[in-house]
């Protein structure tokens, strides 16, 4: 029997984050949801490159009829998700209009297919859409990225070189630990502390 890896799990418990949600307007309402590129991404990462399978069935609905001078197709599809012996099912629909009923089949089968294949991956956990079927969206968050391993490295070894002291340097960036540093703060801070050296330097070479 397959079990998910600890760090799988808690991969799967993790907040939607809000960049990831995308929007659209559908019979008056506006529907937040995540495109299929980022749920094959998503299952990628937390599953691993080829240790997940998608298999799909499609069925048409009743026969492409003209609209106008357009073409409508209609699709059902049906996505299974299998992660080694787990296997969740999704279903899904797809309509394609176009001039050319060549695109409009192509168009139908492609929502269908996506559509099937995100609920189904949504039954694993937030980052599949999980957290945006609840009202409140309270699993859906604005996560700030922070500084690797590396970054970190680099920051404290200026830190100490500049003599700062790492309770201020925290303090001035208003936060706890060195590893909280916001990804986007990473570049100032060093050319920060890269001056405080030089001024130092300078200083003790004028002394």
């Amino acid at each position: 029997m397959t079990f998910l890896s600890p760090d799988q799990i808690a991969e799967l418990k993790k907040p939607l984050d809000r960049k990831h949600v995308s929007s659209r307007s559908q019979a008056g309402r506006d529907l937040s949801y995540i495109e299929s590129w980022f749920a094959i991404s998503e299952a990628n990462r937390i599953f691993g490159h080829g240790a997940w399978n998608r298999e799909t069935s499609i069925q048409m609905i009743g026969q492409p009829r003209e609209v106008g001078d357009k073409w409508r197709v209609e699709y059902l599809a049906k996505v299974r998700i299998t992660v080694g012996d787990i296997i969740r099912d999704g279903c899904g629909f797809g309509q394609g209009i176009d001039k050319d009923v060549g695109q409009a089949h192509e168009s139908a089968l492609k929502e269908a297919e996506s559509d099937a294949m995100k609920r189904a991956l949504m039954t694993f956990g937030n980052p599949f859409g999980l957290a945006l079927y609840d009202k409140s969206q309270s699993n859906v968050v604005d996560i700030v990225e922070t500084i690797n391993d590396a970054q970190q490295a680099e920051l404290q070894v200026l830190i100490e070189q500049s003599g700062m002291g790492s309770a201020k340097f925290l303090s001035s960036f208003g936060i706890e630990k060195l590893s909280d540093l916001p990804e986007k703060k990473f570049a100032p801070a060093g050319k920060r502390l890269r001056e405080i050296i030089h001024e130092n330097t300078t200083k003790k070479e004028a002394a």
